[in-house]
């Protein structure tokens, strides 16, 4: 199996407790992400429950993007980088 490296941003403090907490594992956190991508791929989408924010996913929101979405598809609009909060 051939592999390749990934990179990806996230707060460094997420960064060393993740480590922190795969080493008491047994494990890098490499390969925690590589067991998370394979679940992904079996289930088809992220492998848990996705929670928080529930205006994210409320129908204001939804049909805020679906509108976006069409604009774009009709032509307008432009796509651009997701912004998270810092």
């Amino acid at each position: 199996m051939a592999t390749t490296t990934m990179t990806l941003r996230m707060d460094a403090d997420v960064k060393r407790d993740a480590e922190i907490l795969c080493k008491e594992m047994g494990m890098t956190l490499s390969t925690a992400f590589n067991i998370f991508a394979k679940a992904m791929i079996r289930k088809r989408g992220i492998p848990f429950a996705v929670t928080g924010s529930p205006s994210l996913y409320d129908e204001p929101n939804r049909s805020h993007m679906r509108a976006a979405m069409d604009e774009l598809n009709a032509g307008h609009g432009r796509e651009h980088e997701l912004v998270e909060d810092a």
